[in-house]
């Protein structure tokens, strides 16, 4: 893997310039596997995709449970999926997020950080008006995981365990474009 890493490397430095070394984790994005996680409350979402096609998709509580669980389960999908860019949240400015919610996402980016990966980190911002319209636009573009589309709640209700899938989701695709999402 590392390899072909080093490959993907040496031909884009000999065609393309870049300005820093994000544009260059950016372009990568295209030709790479890529794991993009994404952690709420009590759960944590990944989604695997290969050039730009989503293969896999998974949602663990025990993931959530505390920052060594988070640890094991990252570094187990990491053996597992062998990606080549992992993709986690930018937890400094996440002030949605809760102190557990912020220990899980930085155990889980330190393991990727430990790994012979490309792991960029990007910062959260929301373009639509809710969760859920961007939920469903994801699942228009990966119509594999539209099964899993959360229904919009109630102000009374929990959040919906998937929506993490698409969070997950959304992280891969703003690192995919080049900017954060």
């Amino acid at each position: 893997m590392f390899d072909t890493i080093r490959a993907h490397l040496t031909v884009l430095l000999q065609s393309i310039a870049y300005d820093n070394v994000y544009q260059l984790k950016i372009r990568l994005m295209i030709l790479l596997s890529v794991l993009a996680i994404a952690a709420a409350s009590q759960r944590v979402g990944y989604v695997y995709l290969i050039k730009g096609d989503l293969k896999d998709w998974r949602v663990s509580e025990k993931a959530a449970k505390s920052p060594g669980d988070a640890a094991y389960e990252m570094q187990k999908w990491i053996n597992e999926l062998t990606p080549e860019v992992v993709v986690t949240e930018k937890i400094e400015n996440a002030i949605k997020k809760g102190e557990m919610t912020k220990a899980v996402i930085a155990a889980m980016a330190r393991v990727a950080e430990q790994n012979y990966v490309l792991d960029v980190s990007v910062q959260r911002t929301q373009k639509h008006q809710s969760k859920y319209e961007e939920a469903m636009e994801l699942a228009e573009r990966y119509p594999d995981i539209a099964a899993w589309l959360p229904k919009k709640r109630r102000f009374f209700d929990s959040e919906p365990r998937n929506t993490v899938l698409f969070e997950a989701l959304a992280l891969a695709e703003a690192v995919d474009r080049g900017r954060d999402s």
